[in-house]
């Protein structure tokens, strides 16, 4: 027992001394190189040599690194209770189609809108950015109630679970309907919303998407103990006095909160909350939802770093899309996850 706690205390130590080495990476570092320095300066509220590093930093890198801390946190976290809840290593938090439904927001806003009343929400700078992230946020959250809804009706997670991956499809099929009859400016706008991003997630936003998350994950963490009974099985968390719908329906509208939140603002991000519980299992060798659900925390802030400062390396213009980061660290994960069951079920 004392190796595995020194083990743990060596993996949190690990994972907070990289959340620590990537933030200030990626403040630092982007189309215009920032001293450190000078970044020390800024976040302790002095003056930077240059006026320039002061603007950069506090405008744009500032809040587009924490909303990579949120996405990542919140995602991860909704992605271990998906798994631990359905009993699937290839459950995620957008499994259950939340994620599809603020695309069907963004849709109705960025595609009807333009087609039917002519009006290109994408023109409207701020106030359509703003328009854009509240139609997600009502979409997301309307699919989120529809799959409470069902939570209730169904008693047997895997059907709920081909409810909401049929949910998901049907919301894709009208998002589908309406690009074919759209213009092709409102199309790219969707479809470049679509590719993921932190970096359009301003303080005034910050202002609304730090709250939603912070209270998802104290949430997240008063499950801990519902969850930790589910891994052992339904039939046993009963016998044990667990009120299995009751517990259902708390993980899946704290997963779909922040879900919910995270699509609105930055878009639908790919494999965060997929490969990261897996990373963190594989890192701390256990089951034990007190030691995975900070993990899972500090290990999602992590990738969302990682991914955030590869995107925006020097030498590429602009900045890559987050998805197209995600997808290319996070599938080579879920497959070793595959081949490993498949291995695992061929040997036992």
């Amino acid at each position: 027992m004392e190796d595995h706690r020194l083990k743990w205390v060596l993996g949190f130590s690990l994972l907070i001394g990289l959340i620590v080495v990537l933030f200030l990476l990626n403040i630092g570092f982007g189309s215009v190189a920032i001293p450190f320095d000078d970044i020390l300066k800024v976040l302790l509220g002095d003056e930077a040599s240059r006026k320039a590093y002061h603007s950069i930093i506090l405008k744009s890198r500032l809040p587009q690194t924490i909303t990579a801390v949120l996405a990542g946190a919140g995602l991860a976290v909704g992605g271990l209770q998906m798994q631990t809840l359905f009993r699937n290593p290839l459950a995620g938090p957008s499994i259950l189609g939340i994620s599809s439904g603020a695309g069907l927001g963004v849709a109705l806003i960025l595609l009807f809108a333009g087609n039917v009343l002519g009006v290109t929400v994408s023109a409207y700078g701020m106030l359509g950015h703003l328009t854009v992230v509240g139609a997600a946020f009502v979409g997301a959250f309307f699919i989120l109630m529809l799959i409470v809804f069902f939570a209730r009706a169904l008693r047997d997670n895997t059907i709920l679970l081909i409810v909401g991956i049929m949910v998901g499809y049907a919301a894709s099929a009208i998002i589908g309907v309406m690009k074919f009859y759209s213009p092709k400016e409102d199309v790219h706008a969707y479809v470049i919303w679509g590719l993921g991003s932190f970096s359009n997630v301003s303080w005034e936003h910050l202002s609304i998407l730090i709250p939603i998350v912070v209270v998802g994950l104290l949430f997240s963490l008063l499950l801990i103990k519902p969850l930790n009974v589910l891994v052992l099985g339904e039939n046993y968390a009963e016998n044990l006095g667990v009120n299995i719908k009751r517990t259902r329906l708390a993980i899946l509208f704290c997963t779909g909160l922040l879900t919910a939140a995270i699509t609105a603002f930055c878009g639908p991000i790919a494999f965060l909350g997929l490969a990261v519980p897996h990373l963190t299992k594989g890192l701390f060798r256990t089951s034990d939802q007190k030691v995975l659900m900070p993990a899972v925390i500090l290990a999602g802030t992590v990738l969302a770093l990682f991914c955030n400062f590869i995107a925006r390396m020097p030498g590429f213009e602009g900045a890559l899309p987050i998805n197209v980061v995600t997808g290319l660290i996070g599938a080579p994960i879920v497959i070793s996850v595959i081949v490993k069951r498949r291995k695992l079920n061929i040997n036992g």
